[in-house]
């Protein structure tokens, strides 16, 4: 049984930790929210409620670290409304003060959830070797954040760049049916499911796959057009049309280092 702490309980972290509890380790769970403690307690998470901010972090952060060997960071940035030019980095600065909890804690191992979007929209097929090129702020921030971990000598550091985030309640076509001139319809898609997340995750823990970095995108690389129009006719949604004349990504993201470092096989490769 493995002791692990999992900050930020929401669309992933949650079920995350359900599943890491079914497999007979203890979790303490985090949330921002006091009402969702008590849906964090029945669901067997050790609940906290723990705040990171830039300019400060809750007192329950000590407690919530305590006696765990390996923590889960799954906060995401949430920078759409932050002016890209200001000199003060938000998220960074969350991260900046998490890092000396973690230095004091039990916590030797480090899991950071991040994100494809760190690449940014550069042509061709993506690896783990491909440098970082990200042109929205929330990339740009996750990669400063990434560095600040992997280069701490405290701990050890696994990045996990995630691709689109679908599942049974989440899926992208449900935000584009019936829009139009909708660009880029020749794009790959870089998609992976809530299922494969979890699994991915337990792989590196089970494995101790520890300062690494993993893309985690499936096999599954349909264009943009082609797949989400089959996805509204499944759901009986407004298809969503395309412009062909706007049409220059063509970026993919290998899967191939999660499939044979982890000697992981993709739960849904087709969503």
């Amino acid at each position: 049984m493995k002791k692990i702490s999992i900050l930020g309980c929401g669309w992933l972290g949650l079920p995350l930790a359900k599943a890491l509890i079914a497999k007979g380790n203890s979790v303490n769970g985090s949330t921002t929210s006091e009402n969702k403690l008590s849906i964090l307690k029945d669901a067997g998470i050790n609940p906290f409620l723990v705040t990171v901010e830039s300019d400060g972090i809750s007192e329950n952060i000590d407690s919530f670290l305590a006696e765990s060997e390996i923590l889960i960071i799954d906060i995401p940035p949430k920078l759409r409304t932050v002016d890209p030019s200001s000199e003060k980095k938000v998220f960074v600065e969350k991260i900046k003060n998490l890092i000396p909890f973690i230095e004091k804690s039990t916590v030797k191992k480090v899991l950071f959830v991040s994100s494809t979007s760190v690449y940014g929209d550069d042509n061709g097929l993506v690896t783990e070797e491909t440098i970082p090129n990200p042109d929205t702020e929330s990339g740009k921030q996750l990669v400063l954040a990434e560095k600040l971990l992997q280069e701490n000598q405290n701990f050890e550091s696994t990045i996990l760049r995630f691709g689109g985030l679908i599942g049974e309640d989440r899926h992208p076509v449900k935000f584009l049916a019936g829009k139009e001139n909708l660009e880029n319809p020749d794009a790959p898609i870089n998609l992976i499911h809530q299922k494969d997340c979890i699994a991915i995750i337990e792989a590196i823990i089970n494995q101790s796959k520890w300062n690494e970095l993993f893309n985690a995108v499936a096999p599954f690389h349909s264009t943009r057009k082609e797949y989400y129009i089959q996805k509204a006719t499944e759901m009986n949604l407004t298809s969503p049309k395309f412009n062909s004349e706007k049409s220059n990504i063509q970026k993919v993201i290998s899967s191939e280092k999660i499939e044979n470092h982890l000697n992981y096989k993709f739960v849904l490769e087709n969503y």
